[in-house]
């Protein structure tokens, strides 16, 4: 497999953008995440203060419509830009990690893709999230759940199946395990068995 690209979808506090970041060092190939905004806000003319406000955002189905394909919300459309810019990517036969954005079902065609769901054990999530974040336990509870239900209203309405439904995905792993590093460990050799 000459191409490379692993998508990794991940419950927030789970510490799967770590995971990402990490992946695509020891593989040597770019990470696209927020670096989406900067690329969309360059070709678009907005600012990535504009688009960040709608990413990962489903369009509110009360005031927008779709007319053969085209849609006037700016959310749809701002998702539908990174879905564009993430498929170019890989017609280019560029590799790369690409966290979220719905990538495990919006590049499922290309062979060389390999998805992975990082998902958590509840008490290990919030410790994590007060950690980074410097949160009480209660206000990291209430945060896990609105980020994990924003994801999920995105993933959904974008998808069609369920965000973490493991028949999206080629691998799920619970980080809380083995922790991090040994969930790169264990994640970079599932990797590189795909690769031969």
């Amino acid at each position: 497999m000459s191409q490379l690209i692993i998508s990794v979808g991940r419950e927030f506090g789970s510490g799967g953008r770590v995971i990402a970041e990490n992946l695509a060092k020891r593989f040597n190939i770019p990470i696209y995440d927020r670096h989406l905004i900067t690329e969309i806000a360059t070709k678009t003319g907005l600012t990535a203060g504009e688009i960040e406000k709608y990413n990962e955002m489903p369009a509110s189905r009360l005031v927008s419509r779709r007319v053969r394909g085209f849609s006037n919300s700016i959310e749809d459309n701002i998702a539908e830009m990174q879905f564009d810019f993430l498929r170019k990517k890989a017609e280019s036969g560029e590799s790369f990690v690409v966290l979220g954005r719905c990538s495990e079902s919006k590049l499922s065609d290309f062979e060389s893709l390999v998805s992975i769901f990082v998902t958590g054990d509840t008490d290990k999530k919030i410790e994590r999230v007060m950690k980074v974040y410097e949160m009480s336990e209660d206000e990291a509870k209430s945060f896990i759940i609105k980020k994990d239900k924003k994801r999920k209203r995105y993933h959904n309405y974008h998808v069609g199946m369920h965000w973490g439904d493991s028949r999206l995905y080629d691998l799920t792993i619970n980080s809380s395990k083995l922790g991090i590093e040994g969930t790169v460990d264990i994640l970079e050799k599932y990797v590189r068995a795909r690769m031969k």
